[in-house]
């Protein structure tokens, strides 16, 4: 027979079913959250901005990687932008320094060809130069510029060999005396350092350490003392041969100094023309010399012995000297040679005059050009 449910029966269905339907609620309210904020429910564990371990199969090797923060992400869809101030470096002014040859810095002396008639232009600046040194003798380097702008001007031999005659004047006091005149770009007073030497002062100014000795009146290079006002003069000094008239000149930068009698190669040996430098570590004092025609070693006060008792060896630059090597500028035991064609191409001057040319050609800053 059939009965009704109790009261208990039905009080304890009511609270199973409340139950259920709090479970239930659970879930619907989870799986709404988990729809709006995408939080998935894996095993990961994640820290927003930080690190997160991956978990693969070989558990023993976790790999961090970056997992970028909302922060990040939003930097990379949107980033901000800068404005970029373009930097300009500042210029740097570094000081010019010269790596020119003496070849490349060489300004050549051009003496036009003698003319029949005198130049009336020629022998104005010659009679200006004159008054000028008679007037006031202080002017000698305005009258030495004067003479030395006419000498690059045609004129006939006269005026020629009157001008080379002026200027050799000229130089015994301006330049080979322990004088120093106002306007002078070629010498100058110098106060010695300590520490400093003859061949140090001499080197820096391109010029033979020889010449600075002889025109400061010292005894010995090793007496320069600290303080000691000397004369130096700017160079380098430069020579010019002629083949036709025999004659060696000598320039300090472009300006005339001296003319030297020489001898020069005989026919079938003649003198190379072109342009040479003064070789390096070529300028010696009485060299042992080997005779071309005997093969025997001479050396200086034997008989036989050609060179005198300088030796200036040449380099071949330019023409056809280029590449010619054996040359040189030296002495003789003959003077009466000098004004003919004489040698085996080397270019011969006298003793005393050898000895000046040694003591004003540097070694590779002077340059020897060698023309008709």
């Amino acid at each position: 027979m059939a009965r009704y449910p109790s009261n208990s029966y039905g009080r304890r269905k009511g609270r199973n079913l409340r139950w259920v339907y709090g479970i239930s609620a659970l879930f619907i309210i989870a799986g709404v959250i988990s729809f709006i904020y995408g939080y998935p429910f894996g095993t990961n564990e994640e820290t927003s901005g930080g690190l997160a371990n991956i978990n693969v199969k070989n558990k023993a090797t976790t790999l961090p990687v970056v997992v970028p923060n909302k922060k990040t992400e939003e930097q990379k869809i949107s980033p901000k932008r800068t404005v970029e101030t373009e930097i300009t470096p500042k210029s740097t002014v570094e000081p010019e320094i010269t790596t020119k040859t003496a070849v490349e810095l060489e300004k050549p002396v051009v003496i036009p060809k003698p003319t029949t008639e005198p130049n009336p232009k020629v022998t104005e600046l010659i009679d200006e130069a004159m008054s000028l040194v008679n007037a006031t003798p202080s002017r000698i380097i305005e009258a030495r510029d004067r003479l030395n702008e006419a000498f690059s001007m045609p004129m006939n031999n006269v005026q020629q060999a009157v001008i080379k005659r002026k200027l050799s004047e000229l130089a015994d006091k301006w330049l080979f005396s322990r004088s120093v005149y106002p306007q002078d770009r070629f010498c100058s007073d110098y106060q010695v350092s300590p520490g400093d030497l003859l061949q140090t002062i001499s080197s820096k100014n391109k010029v033979p350490w020889e010449i600075l000795q002889t025109v400061n009146n010292i005894s010995r290079p090793e007496l320069l003392r600290a303080g000691q006002m000397i004369k130096v003069i700017h160079g380098p000094f430069h020579a010019k041969v002629y083949r036709s008239t025999f004659t060696l000149d000598v320039y300090l930068q472009n300006t005339f100094v001296r003319s030297f009698r020489v001898g020069l190669g005989k026919d079938g040996k003649e003198t190379p023309t072109g342009l040479w430098s003064v070789k390096q570590g070529g300028k010696l004092i009485k060299p042992p010399w080997s005779d071309p025609v005997t093969g025997k070693l001479l050396h200086y006060g034997d008989e036989g012995y050609a060179l005198g008792s300088r030796w200036i060896a040449l380099d071949g630059l330019k023409g056809d000297s280029k590449g010619r090597t054996g040359f040189g500028i030296h002495g003789t035991i003959e003077p009466e040679t000098i004004g003919t064609k004489c040698s085996n191409g080397c270019i011969r001057l006298h003793n005393g005059d050898v000895k000046k040319v040694y003591d004003l050609l540097t070694e590779v800053h002077s340059l020897v050009r060698v023309i008709d």
